[in-house]
């Protein structure tokens, strides 16, 4: 666990950096899934509140589809830090990506017009009052719940959100961690403004998977999610050993684990949302699902026609939804040298580097079912939420009501 060029292994840097969080946030809360990082994290904080006799909250936003044995290990952690913690479990209408279907690209759990289908029932320590808090809204996005979430719990003070996750489990994570164009509290890298109050903390960004369970292995008493027991035993690297939401568009590579570890959990996923087995068994297979590796088209068909076609087999809000993104796509490039427009196809290698455009790059996206088509350099939207929720609390300061 020795960190290189620095007389400190990275769990006692942990630990100062979770000291430096309590010596200079007024309120502090982190962000738990249950899973191998956020364990860790949750054991060293709460550790820590427990020595300055300090409550801290917890939001585990429960998205549904999760394993049993994640849901016992959440309670179970809760259980035993409750002295310390304020939990808001929250099961909530929420809007998530489906990446195995083109005929139901998002789906919202905990919907209770679907109630009869749930994967689950809602833990009795949940929140599930759609009005309990006020920016919350059916069908926000995941991405908007969780800043507003920490806007709101701040309270108008300073606030740190901890936040367990490591700079190499990829590069999404790295550049967020990493980006020189965050703002930073005090110069602490490891630190991100979210919001107006709000600071994500990223106290164990610098271990690595192996760290994690050197951890566990020191300190015996200190309880983890035995699913990764499971994982292991199904022959899955430790590398590749995640627990989220199985259906996103780089989740949907576990799908086949529910069904191998939680046979029961696994029927109702599939009758829950749209694609889940046949993606299951795709990436069983081969590990290709939906062209992620390598695709192919008919013979009689060129890129830019086969293209037309998987677009004019799609439902009609799918298939607007394309065809901007790609209509975009062409103009960005015609604009940069493709005045006759795009090729059919390029060298691979310049392709794979999205240094080219193509038509076969059209396609490869649309068989993956890439929704914001970031194999064509989009990035997903981000909505005015939060800017729509500072206005309202600006509104009710000066006592007008949201309609006035």
């Amino acid at each position: 666990m020795a960190k290189l060029g620095l007389q400190i292994n990275v769990h006692d840097e942990s630990i100062n950096r979770i000291k430096w969080t309590f010596d200079n946030f007024e309120r502090i809360y982190l962000s738990f899934s249950a899973g191998k990082d956020s364990t860790v994290m949750l054991h060293l904080v709460a550790q820590e509140a427990q020595r300055r006799n300090k409550k801290i909250g917890l939001l585990l936003v429960d998205l549904e589809g999760q394993y049993k044995l994640t849901i016992d290990h959440a309670l179970e952690m809760i259980e035993i830090y409750k002295d310390v913690l304020e939990v808001y479990w929250c099961c909530l209408p929420i809007a998530l990506r489906n990446a195995v279907s083109v005929y139901e690209p998002k789906w919202t759990c905990w919907d209770e017009e679907k109630q009869e289908d749930w994967i689950r029932q809602i833990p009795d320590i949940a929140i599930s009052d759609v009005n309990y808090f006020p920016f919350f809204k059916k069908n926000m996005e995941f991405e908007d719940f969780v800043p507003l979430f920490g806007e709101w719990y701040s309270k108008g003070k300073s606030t740190a959100c901890l936040v367990g996750i490591r700079a190499d489990e990829s590069l999404n994570k790295f550049r967020t961690i990493a980006s020189s164009s965050n703002v930073k509290k005090q110069d602490k890298q490891y630190t991100t403004k979210v919001t107006e109050n709000v600071f994500n903390v990223y106290p164990i960004y610098d271990w690595k998977t192996e760290d994690i369970w050197i951890y566990h292995a020191k300190n015996r008493d200190k309880r983890y999610n035995e699913l990764y027991e499971l994982m292991n035993k199904a022959g899955l690297a430790i590398s590749l050993q995640r627990i989220c939401q199985p259906y996103g568009d780089d989740q949907r590579r576990g799908l086949w684990l529910f069904h191998l570890i939680e046979p029961n959990t696994w029927a109702k996923v599939v009758a829950r949302v749209s694609g889940a087995n046949s993606g299951a068994l795709y990436v069983q297979d081969s590990g290709n699902i939906n062209g992620y590796n390598k695709i192919t088209k008919p013979d009689n068909h060129t890129w830019k026609s086969f293209a037309e076609l998987l677009i004019e087999s799609m439902p009609p809000q799918t298939k607007d939804h394309y065809k901007v993104k790609i209509r975009t796509f062409i103009d960005w490039w015609e604009k940069r040298g493709y005045e006759t427009g795009i090729p059919d196809e390029a060298v691979l290698s310049l392709e794979m580097n999205k240094k080219v455009p193509s038509w076969r790059r059209v396609c490869k996206s649309l068989l993956r079912n890439d929704y914001w088509m970031k194999g064509l350099s989009f990035t997903q939207h981000k909505t005015d939420a939060y800017k729509k929720y500072l206005e309202f609390k600006k509104r009710q300061q000066l006592g007008k009501g949201l309609f006035d």
